[in-house]
């Protein structure tokens, strides 16, 4: 990172002061002034020449200008006018930087269009380039951006963001602990999921007033092409998880009651080895529960193309 672009606690108190501007905590601005956490992240994103890097939570434009020196191209998106200002300001002399300011989705399920051309027009400008995610991530979007670029077809490679360390501990925990549920198992069957570093709150300015975690996520192509229909299975995971203490066997006799009788359900059960007296969502693993979703998926179109 070159000196002059340093933004540092002080630097970034000076500029806000200087521009009558304040942080927003209803966007989860809180902006990392670590320069060594800022360049831990962006060394752990692995980022090449002919890399296409997407950020969301530009903030001031520190960490995008740092990336932009390293990758093809950096398309960055930030969704408040002020900061979005201060960012221009940043990275004007860079050419090779795409400055979004809109809502980096179009809605919880999606990515925003604006954002999903402005990556295609890249890669397709660039053939042989990589997607990649390393950002910053405002608390309040984390889980969407994440979840949706996993659900996305877009051919990334890496993301290595910071979140809230809550939710980092859900990404990538394991089965029967507290925190696994729908979101482990949906990024865990399509990636790798690795903690890197757990960050307390004096990292950043204003400081947060809970811990982050800097995470990391690689496709795991292998698992992720054993998933029968991506769409049934993120449904099915979202439904299940969401009365966790509940037995699995009530869940999912309620769930698909229209499509599956009570005998077909408990045969579903048995083919798969699962006690439908005592388990619950949370005791599965996420191969186990991937061949459930798939069987159930299976059933059920049966019995539509009858």
């Amino acid at each position: 990172m070159k000196d002059d672009e340093r933004q540092t606690r002080s630097y970034l108190m000076q500029l806000f002061e200087r521009h009558g501007f304040n942080p927003r905590s209803d966007l989860g601005q809180n902006f990392l002034i670590d320069l060594n956490i800022i360049e831990y992240v962006v060394r752990n994103g692995h980022i090449q020449p002919t890399d296409i890097v997407l950020e969301v939570g530009t903030g001031t434009g520190g960490m995008t200008t740092f990336m932009a020196q390293q990758a093809r191209h950096v398309i960055t998106v930030e969704y408040d006018a002020n900061m979005h200002t201060l960012a221009g300001e940043a990275t004007r002399k860079y050419d090779n930087i795409t400055l979004l300011n809109c809502d980096a989705l179009k809605n919880k399920n999606q990515l925003s269009t604006t954002v999903v051309n402005a990556i295609e027009a890249q890669l397709q400008a660039n053939p042989g380039s990589h997607l990649k995610l390393i950002a910053n991530l405002p608390y309040n979007i984390a889980t969407p951006i994440v979840s949706n670029l996993v659900a996305s077809d877009l051919p990334w490679d890496r993301m290595v963001v910071t979140i809230q360390l809550e939710l980092g501990l859900k990404m990538s925990c394991k089965p029967t602990t507290s925190n696994y549920g729908a979101l482990s198992v949906w990024l865990q069957s399509q990636c790798f999921v690795k903690l890197l570093k757990t960050l307390g709150p004096t990292v950043f300015w204003p400081r947060p007033k809970v811990d982050s975690a800097i995470v990391q996520l690689t496709p795991n192509p292998i698992l992720k092409n054993t998933i029968g229909d991506r769409v049934f299975f993120q449904d099915f995971l979202r439904r299940v998880f969401q009365h966790r203490r509940k037995l699995m066997r009530s869940t999912l006799v309620s769930m698909y009651s229209k499509q599956l009788s009570k005998s077909e359900v408990d045969e579903i059960f048995l083919g798969h080895g699962i006690d439908k007296e005592k388990t619950r969502a949370e005791e599965l693993s996420v191969t186990e529960l991937i061949a459930l979703a798939h069987t159930f998926q299976e059933q059920i179109s049966q019995k539509i193309n009858v």
